[in-house]
C-alpha cells in the first residue's frame, strides 16, 4: 500500500519542476492527484505522466473564484480533499532601487496571495474530509536575505510565517489540518533559465551558462556546496510526500529545508 493511498491531492505549479515531481510521486504512492497550473500544455503532460491517478485543471492561483471552482470540482469528482501542495510561484530578480512596483505586486500576488487563497478554501473541505495536510513551498530565500532577491525573499519569508499561523489556527479550531513549509535550495529546474545574472541581481559571472546569460545551476552549486551536488526536483518531492503522509502526523507549523546543507553553516 502506498504512503498516501486513498487520499486526494491538489498540486499547484504542477506543470514542471518540483510540482511535477511531487504530482508523480504522490500518484505513485496511491493518491488521486489534481495537477493545477496556468500552463495547460505542461500541466496536461504532467497528468499524462502520472497515469490514471491524475487529471489536469487549469488554475490561475491569484483568482479566488478559480480556487473555489477547482476545490468544488475536486470534491465532486473525487469525494474530498486531503492534501494541498501550495507550490505555484514565480521569481523576479532585481535590486531594490531598480525594482518596479508592478513586478513587486505581481510576484507578491502569485507567491503570497495564491498561497493564502488555496489555504483559505482548502481548510474547510479538508476538515470535512477528516483532516489533511497543506504543504507550502517557501525557499532558502525565506530563511536568509540575498542581494537582488529582496522581493522574492519577502514573499518566501511571508509564506513561511503564514504556514505557522495557519497551523496554529487549525489546531485551535480542531480541524485536523496540518500546515508546514518546505524550503528548497539550489534545485535543477527550469527557473534558472529565466534568471539573467547581468541584471544586477547576481555578481557571479562565473556561473553563467556557456554562451548565454542564464545561470547554470550546476556551476552555482559547485561554488556554494563543498560536495557540489545539485538538488533534483524529486529531492523536494520526497519531503512533500513525507509531510503529506501519516508518517508526519506529529509535525505541524514547521519547515523542512531541502538544500543539501547550503544553510547549515550560516
Amino acid at each position: 500500500m502506498g504512503q498516501v493511498e486513498g487520499k486526494v491531492a491538489i498540486v499547484t505549479g504542477g506543470a514542471s519542476g518540483i510540482g511535477r515531481a511531487a504530482a508523480e510521486l504522490l500518484a505513485a504512492e496511491g493518491a488521486q492527484v489534481v495537477v493545477a497550473d496556468i500552463d495547460v500544455d505542461g500541466g496536461e503532460e504532467t497528468a499524462e505522466r502520472c497515469g490514471n491517478a491524475a487529471r489536469f485543471r487549469q488554475l490561475d492561483v491569484v483568482e479566488e473564484s478559480a480556487w473555489k471552482a477547482l476545490i468544488a470540482q475536486t470534491v465532486a469528482d473525487l469525494g474530498g480533499l486531503h492534501i494541498l501542495f501550495n507550490n505555484a510561484g514565480i521569481g523576479i530578480v532585481g535590486r531594490i532601487v531598480d525594482f518596479e512596483l508592478d513586478d513587486w505586486r505581481r510576484q507578491s500576488a502569485v507567491n503570497i496571495d495564491g498561497v493564502f487563497l488555496g489555504t483559505k478554501h482548502a481548510i474547510p473541505v479538508m476538515a470535512q474530509s477528516g483532516g489533511g495536510s497543506i504543504i507550502i513551498t517557501s525557499s532558502v530565500a525565506g530563511l536568509r536575505g540575498s542581494a537582488g532577491l529582496a522581493g522574492y525573499c519577502a514573499t518566501k519569508g511571508a509564506v513561511r510565517l503564514f504556514a505557522k499561523a495557519a497551523a496554529t489556527e487549525c489546531m485551535q479550531d480542531r480541524t485536523g489540518v496540518r500546515v508546514n513549509s518546505v524550503h528548497p535550495g539550489i534545485i535543477d529546474t527550469a527557473i534558472w533559465t529565466k534568471v539573467d545574472p547581468g541584471n544586477g541581481a547576481y555578481h557571479w559571472g562565473s556561473v553563467r551558462q556557456a554562451g548565454g546569460n542564464a545561470i547554470d545551476p550546476q556551476l552555482l552549486v559547485q561554488g556554494s556546496l563543498p560536495n557540489g551536488r545539485l538538488g533534483q526536483p524529486m529531492d523536494v518531492a520526497s519531503a512533500v510526500l513525507f509531510l503529506a503522509s501519516d508518517a508526519s502526523s506529529y509535525i505541524n507549523g514547521t519547515e523542512i529545508v531541502v538544500d543539501g546543507g547550503l544553510t547549515a553553516g550560516r
